[in-house]
Formats: C-alpha cells, structure tokens, sequence
C-alpha cells in the first residue's frame, strides 16, 4: 500500500519537539540527553546545519566496545557524517523504503541544510498502520451500505 503522505505532515502531527547537540558535546552529554528525552538518536547541528547523526548504536560499537571514555570522547569522533536525510515531500511509503535500505532507524527531515524533524521507524509504521486502519474501516462502511456509490 502506498501511503503518499508527506514526511512534513508526518512531523506536523507528532509534533516538531527535537533534540540535537552540537559536535563538540562529550558522548556523555548526548548519551544522557538520549536517556533523558527517550530516544535513540540525536543530530548533530552547528547552528542550524546538519553536520551528522549520533545513535545509541553509535555510542555501543565506538565507544563502549572499544573501552573508550564517553566523558572524554567527542561526539565529533563517533557521529555519522554522511547522514541519509529526506525532504519535506518525501512520502512516507518512501521514507520506509529509505529506512529499510540503509538499514537506520532515524530519518531527518531537512529542507535545504536546515533540519526540520527526525522520523523514526517507529513514526512511520504508527502512521501506516493508522492509514490502513483508516482504509479499512472506510472499506467496511462502504460494503455495509454506509456510503452512497
């Protein structure tokens, strides 16, 4: 099912609260602003710009496995750079598709170089299984007579 809604209608109805850190921050700080706010992920900004990505993931497999100190660690030395991200129009049957084949979990949204919003898997699936609920419950109406053809 092809679900065309927009990412920045997506980010409208969750809300636009986002959390980054900036590139000089400790692993530290962003591990715990992670635990604090309850999510797996923080961009990284400098001003507005979105310079990387920074996930739990990130945290375990450069820090922690490695016996390196997060309090002595920059977030500038583990963050990912090269940050898949999407438009404002991109759908959210194509943010799925993104998502799966880069195998990530947290999608910006950006519009030009400034970041809008995060997505998460978790955004994207909540707003699919909402929209075919919503299908089928219109389907069902309409078998039952509920709609005039």
């Amino acid at each position: 099912m092809d679900i065309p809604t927009a990412a920045k209608t997506l980010l409208e109805h969750k809300g636009r609260d986002i959390w980054t850190i900036t590139p000089s921050a400790t692993v530290f700080q962003a591990i715990q602003m992670m635990s604090e706010k309850n999510i797996g992920a923080l961009p990284v900004v400098e001003g507005t710009k979105l310079v990387g990505i920074i996930s739990e993931r990130d945290y375990m497999s450069k820090v922690a496995i490695k016996g390196k100190s997060s309090k002595a660690t920059p977030v500038s030395d583990i963050m990912v750079r090269d940050v898949v991200s999407v438009g404002p129009d991109q759908s959210v049957s194509g943010c799925l598709e993104i998502i799966t084949e880069h195998r990530i979990r947290h999608l910006p949204v950006v519009d030009g170089e400034t970041l809008l919003g995060i997505v998460s898997i978790g955004d994207l699936v909540k707003w699919t299984i909402a929209t075919q609920r919503m299908t089928i419950e219109q389907l069902n109406a309409y078998i039952s007579g509920g709609y005039s053809a």
